[in-house]
């Protein structure tokens, strides 16, 4: 690599208090809607389960019947 090929690096400008607060606050956001999509998607593959589960059983009482 040659050094032309190398970007600079921007310094990172410190945020004042209330532009903190607003970015703290808009992670919070994003990790909580984030949270929420998993629990969801985690619970409709709880319920697929539990369908495929009940789905098999009966299956298998009609093969003995």
């Amino acid at each position: 690599m040659r050094i032309h090929e190398i970007t600079t690096i921007k310094p990172i400008k410190t945020l004042t208090p209330s532009a903190a607060r607003i970015n703290a606050l808009k992670q919070t956001k994003d990790r909580a809607a984030d949270a929420l999509t998993a629990e969801r998607t985690r619970q409709k593959q709880a319920k697929a389960t539990e369908r495929v589960q009940k789905a098999q059983q009966a299956l298998a009482k009609a093969r003995l019947n």
